[in-house]
């Protein structure tokens, strides 16, 4: 059994796990996955694990997602799974990249690059992102990044080296890998940010154009 492998199991005991918007339930013959606000209900469509990658492509009423931490994904689906590494492949086409930063971070050895830093890094047309000011900063990840509508990863970075909070106008829990960003109060393997991510960069760089 691998290190990830090892990791679920341990979680499963419950027989049941949350991540993010995607509830994983044990019984005896397989693991269910299906979205966390479907649980009970009887018309969920079965998929293969092969299709989770296009699950998570959009939102209920056919947009696009292209953020997948965002709390939008669809309902009415559910994946039956045989084992653990299973479950690990269909949370990966979902979450992308989302467990391994989870492992890293158990580990102790995650280290978040500040906004400023990843800012000071970009070229090309995403260089002049880096000259949008605090006040701008603390607007827009305010409502890019809010758990509510924007994202459900919790925030491990900050400002800048001083230590400054990304944004005032996020609350406490959202820098919190204890607080269930969906607000349902569960206790759940969390979807963490180690960085900003290539929209935000790319709506900080709107921001400085001037562009809507």
């Amino acid at each position: 059994m691998t290190e990830p492998e090892r990791l679920f199991e341990s979680l499963l005991a419950s027989e049941r796990t949350v991540i993010g918007q995607i509830e994983i339930r044990r019984s005896d013959l397989a693991f269910a996955l299906s979205h966390r606000d479907d649980v009970g209900r009887r018309d969920l469509r079965d998929y293969a694990a092969e299709e989770a990658i296009e699950i998570a492509k959009f939102d209920d009423v056919g947009n696009y997602r292209p953020l997948k931490t965002a709390p939008n994904l669809r309902h009415g689906w559910r994946i039956l799974v045989p084992d653990l590494a299973t479950i690990i492949s269909v949370i990966d086409a979902i979450y992308p990249g989302r467990l391994a930063v989870w492992r890293v971070w158990r580990s102790g050895q995650l280290l978040p690059t500040p906004w400023r830093q990843t800012l000071a890094r970009q070229s090309g047309i995403y260089r002049v992102a880096a000259k949008i000011s605090d006040a701008q900063t603390d607007d827009l990840i305010g409502d890019f990044c809010r758990s509510d509508g924007g994202c459900l990863r919790t925030i491990l970075w900050k400002r800048d080296d001083s230590g400054a909070s990304p944004s005032t106008r996020l609350s406490l829990e959202k820098f919190d890998p204890a607080h269930d960003q969906t607000g349902g109060g569960r206790t759940a393997i969390p979807l963490l940010c180690q960085e900003a991510c290539n929209l935000l960069i790319a709506a900080a760089r709107k921001v400085v154009k001037g562009e809507s």
